[in-house]
C-alpha cells in the first residue's frame, strides 16, 4: 500500500501501527512517532551511492565528493528533505542547493512532547 495512506490510516486511526521509512517527510508532518526497533525485526536500509566504475575514471574528484557525503545526513534531516520535495512540492535542485545554503533550515524538529530532536 501506498505509504501516504498507511500514515493518513495512522492519523484516521484505521490502523496502531504500520511499516514504513525512517526518512518519510510525512511522519513528522503528521505528527507520527518512529518507535525503536529494539528486537531487530526490520533490517537496516541505508541509502548509499551506485555509480559506474567509469564515470568514476572519467570524473576521479566524484569519489571523494560521495565519500565526503557518508554519514552527514540524520534521517530526522532527510525526512525535513524529503517533506520539502514531496510535501511542499519543491524542486529536488532547489531543495538541495537551500540546503547546501543554509543546513539549518532543515534542521529536525523536535519530537512531539520530548523536547529533542532525535539523532542518527
Amino acid at each position: 500500500m501506498d505509504l501516504g495512506l498507511l500514515y493518513r490510516a495512522l492519523v484516521d486511526r484505521q490502523a496502531d501501527v504500520v511499516a514504513g521509512n525512517a526518512t518519510d517527510g510525512l511522519i513528522e508532518h503528521l505528527g507520527l512517532r518512529i518507535l525503536v526497533d529494539d528486537r531487530h525485526y526490520f533490517p537496516p536500509y541505508e541509502a548509499a551511492p551506485v555509480v559506474r566504475e567509469a564515470t568514476i575514471a572519467r570524473h576521479p574528484e566524484l569519489a571523494a565528493a560521495l565519500d565526503r557525503l557518508g554519514g552527514t545526513i540524520s534521517s530526522a534531516t532527510m525526512r525535513r528533505l524529503n517533506y520539502a520535495v514531496d510535501g511542499e512540492h519543491g524542486d529536488i535542485a532547489s531543495v538541495v542547493r537551500e540546503f547546501r545554503a543554509a543546513p539549518e533550515r532543515f534542521r529536525p524538529l523536535p519530537a512531539p512532547g520530548s523536547g529533542a530532536a532525535e539523532g542518527k
